[in-house]
Parts: C-alpha cells; sequence; structure tokens
C-alpha cells in the first residue's frame, strides 16, 4: 500500500494526543479533522480506523515493536500487519508483516497483550466476573462496536425511517427485540443527514435503548432523570411517555444540560425540564415528588470499551473505587426523590458486579422499604452490544 504523508502524520499527531497527552479519541480525532475541513470521508476513515485499532490493541502493537518503541515504530507495526508494508523509512521500524505475525504468534496464551489490557484490569475481571467469562467478555468489548440508531417514535416508525435514510445512501436493517433500533451495514456519517437534522433518530447503542423501558413509565407520569448527562436517556424516556407528563433532567454539568435543550427541539420534546444539581438542596426540593426515578450513575464503562477503548489506558483502581462510593452516595441520597409507591431504576454500563448487583443488595440493606422487582445484566459476549446492568426497585 502506497501511504500519504499528511494522513500519516495526522495519525501521529492523534495518537500523540491520546497516549502521550490524555485526550479522549473522539476529542483528539475531531480537533485533526477541524484542521484538514477539505479532506474527504476516505482520508478521514482511514485516520480514524488506524487510530481507534492502534489504541484498541495499544499493547500488543508496543510489545511488537521492540525494546523502548517509538510512536511511529508502533504504527509501523500496525500498518505492517493491516496492509502488508510500513511507510518507507527508518522511522516506521523496518520490520516485516511475517516478523510481527510470529511475535504476535509467540504472545498469543497471554490475554493482557493479546487483548492489550493493563495487568490490574485484567486480574480485576478475573476477580469479579471469574476467568472464562472475563475471557470472553473482554474479547467481545474488543470487536468494533457498531452504529445503532434509536427511530423518535414522536415522528416517525423503524421502517419509514429506514426507507428515507435509503433516500440519503444509508442503509440499514432493523434488529430483532429491539423495536425501535436500527444498525447501520456500513458506516457513515449520519449526523450530516436531513433524517437527523429533522430529529427522526438518535444515535444509541441497543443495549443502552434497554434502559428507559424498563423504568415503566406513561404518559402523564412525573419522571426524574437525576444523572442525565446530554439526555440520552431522556429522549427517549419523552417518547415512552408520547411526550406528555413532566420529565425533570438533571445534572452537576451545565453544559450537558444545555446540549440536552438543544436536541429536545430537534426531537420534538417539549415535556424536558433541565435542573443543574448545585447541592443537596436540589435533591431536598424534590423529595418524594417522582413516579419514576432513573439513575444513571457514573460508573467505571467497562461495558462500553469497543466505543471507548482509550478508557482502557485512563481508569486505574483508584477511579474505580472512588467512583463506587459515588454511587452508592447517589443512590442513597437521590432515592429520595421517588414517591411512595413509585419506581426506581438504578443502570450502569460496567460489568463489574461491584458497581452493579453488590451496590444494590447494600443499598436494599440499608432501605428496607425499598423492593427489588427485577434485575438485567446485558453480556457484550452474548448481545454483542455494549455490556449494561439495570435494577428496578419499588417504595412501598
Amino acid at each position: 500500500m502506497k501511504y500519504h504523508k499528511i494522513l500519516l502524520d495526522a495519525v501521529v499527531e492523534v495518537l500523540n494526543r491520546i497516549m502521550l497527552q490524555g485526550n479522549y479519541a473522539d476529542k483528539a480525532l475531531q480537533t485533526v479533522f477541524r484542521s484538514q475541513p477539505k479532506w474527504g470521508a476516505r482520508d478521514r476513515s482511514f485516520v480514524a480506523e488506524t487510530c481507534y485499532d492502534l489504541v484498541r490493541y495499544w499493547r500488543l502493537y508496543e510489545h511488537c515493536s521492540g525494546p523502548h518503541p517509538s510512536l511511529h515504530q508502533i504504527i509501523g507495526s500496525y500498518l505492517c500487519i493491516r496492509y502488508g508494508n510500513a511507510p518507507e523509512g527508518e522511522i516506521w521500524g523496518n520490520q516485516s508483516a511475517d516478523e510481527i505475525r510470529e511475535k504476535i504468534h509467540a504472545v498469543k496464551n497471554s490475554r493482557t497483550l493479546t487483548e492489550s489490557i493493563p495487568d490490574w484490569m485484567d486480574q480485576l475481571g478475573i476477580l469479579e466476573l471469574g476467568e472464562e467469562n472475563w475471557t470472553r467478555e473482554i474479547h467481545a468489548l474488543n470487536e468494533e462496536a457498531a452504529v445503532i440508531l434509536r427511530c423518535n417514535s414522536l415522528k416517525t416508525n423503524p421502517s419509514q425511517l429506514m426507507k428515507k435514510l435509503e433516500l440519503e445512501n444509508v442503509y440499514t436493517d432493523l434488529i430483532s427485540s429491539y423495536p425501535e433500533a436500527l444498525i447501520l451495514k456500513v458506516r457513515k456519517n449520519v449526523f450530516s443527514t436531513s433524517c437527523f437534522k429533522d430529529g427522526l433518530f438518535e444515535v444509541q447503542d441497543a443495549s443502552s435503548q434497554l434502559v428507559a423501558p424498563f423504568l415503566e413509565v406513561s404518559p402523564g407520569m412525573r419522571v426524574i432523570d437525576a444523572c442525565a448527562g446530554a439526555g440520552g436517556k431522556s429522549l427517549h424516556l419523552a417518547c415512552l411517555m408520547k411526550n406528555k407528563g413532566t420529565l425533570i433532567s438533571m445534572d452537576t454539568e451545565k453544559y450537558k444540560l444545555d446540549e440536552l435543550r438543544k436536541r429536545a427541539g430537534r426531537n420534538g420534546v417539549d415535556i424536558i425540564r433541565t435542573q443543574t444539581i448545585e447541592d443537596s438542596k436540589t435533591i431536598k426540593r424534590l423529595a418524594q415528588t417522582a413516579d419514576r426515578l432513573l439513575l444513571d450513575v457514573p460508573c467505571s464503562g467497562l461495558g462500553v470499551l469497543r466505543r471507548n477503548p482509550d478508557a482502557k489506558w485512563k481508569l486505574s483502581p483508584e477511579f474505580i473505587e472512588k467512583v463506587k462510593i459515588t454511587q452508592a452516595e447517589i443512590l442513597r441520597s437521590y432515592s429520595r426523590m421517588l414517591k411512595p409507591g413509585g419506581k426506581m431504576v438504578y443502570a450502569t454500563c460496567s460489568i463489574l458486579y461491584s458497581e452493579n448487583e453488590n451496590q444494590v443488595a447494600a443499598f436494599l440493606k440499608e432501605n428496607p422499604a425499598f423492593k427489588l422487582e427485577e434485575e438485567k445484566r446485558i453480556s457484550p459476549a452474548e448481545s454483542g452490544f455494549d455490556g449494561f446492568y439495570m435494577a428496578r426497585m419499588r417504595l412501598d
């Protein structure tokens, strides 16, 4: 394969931002793409796919690139395997694809290298899931994430949306057991389509689309989404409520709620009220006011590594311990907003029992007025989508 210097320079810059400077992958790519507005889809695709593949298997290619390899040498090793040759020049390592394949074969029994994960993460996965399950899950989490759309049922239905997207050369399939989901047959920038600009869909993984229905909302209810972020699940809840009732979307970050308001306008949703959580008084003022309460809490994000592979290199044991404390505090404090007779869902995009079942069990032990109705654990290896956990509880 013949390589273009400007694209290779972009790959180096993006990976430098991600792996050496600690930037998030999507932000690093956006920065570089903004500096090259004339690039076409093929050039952007090459840079993005190369960077994500390298980040996903960084430890493996670093190992195969010799002692103390440079950024260029690691990239060169990957390009050798992917395209059969590396760019010309000593800077790229001058290894052959056969040499690198031999090195990969030599470490085939090392999960930390073949799946490219830190030692501490491997140990934690084994501890929480058992070696066999952890092996299956981390392998699935290294697969490329599909692009999934959620049809906005306030404006259209999946069959109609499929036809409209085809007119814009975006081809999709329905997904069995996911009534509002479409999966892209070929990756494409869907945000530039008229369908997106008209609010006919949102991009949302299939597993994430299970959370809002799990809360069992109905039109006319008063619902609180207490960790709303930019509002993907709030918008889904509004659809299930048929845009009738009151939906209070809360978060500690005002800029996320600002984005939610824009998305709500595009989606034709007008029942959402945003509320920034400034302190404990914000929660206290809403005590016992919600018919339904969603707590999609901060978590390790280990269930969504396939779409955020750089998280493997940003997470730490210390962060996970801190986030578990935050989860317990949110459960304990925010649950006060639920009315007697109401229902609450605790959800994460983690696959760790310590963030999921264990948190719920501890909360129920301390709060006997809450009763567990149902738990659901979504395995990336079994579903082919993101890893999620959700538990629905009723307040007597």
